[in-house]
């Protein structure tokens, strides 16, 4: 994949967990000759938690990117109009962020930035990591696996037996997932092996 001359917005959302994972991921945009835009949500923009503090996510994004964040509404409307990024991926996409697209709510950063890019018709890429995938959140999930323009990096279940309802994407394969969405392609198998017995 030749990422030169693409515009990758990468948002981020409140799966702190997961945030350790993504880093190298957003490297290997960069990597690869991307111009990556860090989008991040209200939660990331404000708490700290046992995996590190927001400040620190914050430098780190800024460092290897070597683009500000964006990190309110205001800032993440005017990326319609401009038509700035040629695929939009939310990693990781927490439930509540899940819910809040699937329902056409507008609250946050990222997704505004959601909104602005399905206005231009161009692909979102959602890295799911919830809790109640297989719960509350199927229905929404569901919604938006048949939503235009909307694109999934594969995911399955990580710990079947502790917590049977949660879904998180393969983060490693979200380039390859974001690449399929440019051709306008769901990357396949969608549904796969994630669970830590693997």
């Amino acid at each position: 994949m030749n990422w030169k001359g693409k515009t990758v917005g990468y948002a981020i959302t409140g799966s702190h967990c997961t945030f350790e994972e993504v880093m190298p991921v957003i490297s290997r945009f960069v990597a690869e000759g991307a111009n990556v835009i860090p989008i991040i949500s209200n939660s990331v923009l404000t708490t700290d938690t046992r995996f590190g503090t927001a400040q620190n996510w914050h430098k780190q994004l800024k460092d290897i990117t070597g683009n500000d964040i964006i990190s309110t509404i205001v800032e993440a409307e005017p990326l319609g109009p401009a038509k700035l990024l040629d695929v939009l991926v939310i990693a990781p996409c927490t439930g509540n962020t899940t819910s809040k697209l699937a329902n056409a709510m507008t609250d946050s950063p990222v997704l505004m930035a959601a909104k602005a890019q399905m206005r231009n018709q161009r692909p979102v890429v959602l890295a799911i990591s919830t809790n109640d995938g297989l719960g509350l959140n199927a229905a929404n999930i569901a919604k938006l696996l048949v939503a235009k323009y909307m694109y999934f990096v594969p995911f399955g279940q990580d710990d079947p037996v502790k917590k049977p309802n949660s879904l998180v994407a393969k983060m490693e394969l979200i380039p390859e997932a974001c690449w399929s969405a440019l051709e306008g392609k769901q990357l396949q198998p969608m549904i796969v092996e994630r669970s830590a017995q693997a």
